[in-house]
């Protein structure tokens, strides 16, 4: 049974918002924009829902409930990977990760 694979497309969707809003907001130096805000919105929209389908999947019997437990373990390390890197290499500091 593939269908937790689907989750796969939320990965990769996640951090659009993201990259969007930087794109976007260069121009502005404000703490927080409507743009930022609203891909904030976007993206734990997306987290969410990659956190309830493995559910909703289990809830109707297309997947076993230890195969749901795998998949929201996997988007916990997944999403938290994501984070990590955005806190460590999105930061425009001085000691710019960015040039790697």
């Amino acid at each position: 049974v593939y269908w937790p694979l689907f989750v796969l497309i939320f990965y990769f969707i996640c951090p659009i918002p993201h990259f969007i809003a930087r794109r976007a907001g260069d121009d502005s130096d404000a703490a927080s924009s409507a743009c930022r805000e609203l891909a904030y919105f976007f993206t734990t929209g997306i987290v969410v829902s990659a956190f309830g389908f493995p559910i909703i999947l289990a809830r109707v019997e297309a997947i076993k409930w230890g195969a749901c437990g795998l998949v929201l373990a996997g988007n916990a390390v997944i999403f938290l990977t994501i984070l990590g890197f955005f806190l460590v290499f999105g930061r425009g500091d001085d000691f710019s990760w960015e040039q790697w």
